[in-house]
């Protein structure tokens, strides 16, 4: 499920690891981050190779989407992770301090003129890697969702 608001979200079971980040706005911290984050909550314990790489693909957009189009480079603001594991799920919820903005409004860059477009094609893997992607009502907040084990209908493949 994608776009805003929680309609068709599973319960997750009880939190069994949990993560709180802010960062600075910089886009060398990236990739540092989300490997602590994949050491710190355990996720290669609980996590195959393939969805984890979902997830840190995943985590990597959002972070330089909020760093880039969110805070628009902006030194001085900063972007909050986090991230919890619970029984079979895995979300990661990426803030910004921008204003937001409308997903609703980034045309698919699989067609049309979009498909010539350098820009666009990060939501896109996000939604495409990710079981389910929530933005909130300012826009400024995404959460993804990855399922350890495959609700009935819900499973994502990445293209080898």
């Amino acid at each position: 499920m994608e776009g805003r608001g929680t309609r068709g979200l599973l319960t997750p079971g009880p939190v069994e690891r949990q993560l709180f980040l802010e960062l600075p706005n910089d886009l060398r911290c990236i990739e540092d981050t989300v490997e602590f984050v994949v050491s710190r909550c355990s996720i290669c314990e609980v996590v195959d190779r393939k969805l984890r790489l979902n997830f840190q693909v995943s985590l990597i957009e959002a972070l330089s989407n909020a760093m880039i189009y969110g805070n628009c480079s902006d030194p001085l603001k900063k972007v909050r992770v986090e991230v919890f594991l619970h029984e079979g799920l895995v979300t990661a919820q990426v803030t910004d301090e921008g204003s937001g903005f409308d997903p609703g409004c980034i045309p698919d860059p699989t067609t049309g003129r979009s498909v010539r477009k350098v820009s666009g094609r990060g939501l896109f893997l996000m939604k495409t890697l990710m079981d389910e992607v929530h933005y909130n009502d300012r826009g400024n907040s995404v959460k993804l969702v990855l399922h350890l084990s495959s609700p009935e209908g819900i499973r994502r493949e990445a293209s080898a």
